[in-house]
């Protein structure tokens, strides 16, 4: 009997010890060749105008059989990218972004919601141009899986928050041209 106890007593205490290791946060580094925010918004009511930044950085902890995760994200305002030269000038300008004076903006979480297995909800903090207000982030789509050409753990995400500028100090010429501006972002990153 004295062996049976102390058998199940060391299975009781190797499972202890094992279950951090199957449940534990993994960190992934942004992939930024596949990592972009794209902002989008109206234009005098002719269009919808759509830009994206081209760096951005940050890393993901992403921890599925606990259902926790977090994000970090720091976008690089002067990679703005228009698609005209003279407008990418414009819009790093005092009147929006001001990148001379606020190089970085970013995106820190305070909780990710889940449901079932996938985040579908990213509750944080947006910077930009020295201002911070929370923002939710819609997930719509997401996926874990071994990258097939890396070999590693990757993740990937599409998600988006719509935002006013002119609550970040960046609301020159609103309401003719939209306040209102979505941001959307594609990040993929791969395990640490």
């Amino acid at each position: 009997m004295k062996n049976v106890s102390a058998l199940f007593a060391a299975l009781a205490l190797s499972a202890a010890v094992a279950a951090p290791a199957l449940a534990a946060p993994q960190t992934f580094v942004l992939d930024n060749s596949h990592s972009f925010p794209r902002f989008s918004y109206s234009h005098f009511g002719y269009s919808t105008q759509m830009s994206r930044f081209n760096k951005t950085t940050g890393k993901v902890v992403f921890d599925a059989a606990a259902r926790t995760g977090s994000v970090d994200i720091v976008i690089d305002t002067k990679s703005v990218d228009t698609g005209f030269a003279t407008f990418d000038e414009h819009i790093q300008g005092e009147d929006f972004l001001d990148t001379a004076k606020y190089p970085t903006a970013s995106f820190k979480s305070t909780r990710v919601v889940f449901e079932g297995d996938k985040p579908s909800k990213i509750e944080g903090n947006l910077t930009l141009k020295g201002v911070t207000k929370p923002v939710t982030l819609t997930v719509t789509s997401f996926q874990a899986m071994p990258h097939p050409m890396l070999k590693k753990d990757a993740i990937g995400a599409n998600a988006f928050t719509v935002v006013k500028r002119s609550e970040f100090n960046a609301g020159k010429y609103a309401p003719y041209v939209g306040d209102e501006v979505r941001i959307d972002i594609a990040l993929e990153a791969i395990k640490e």
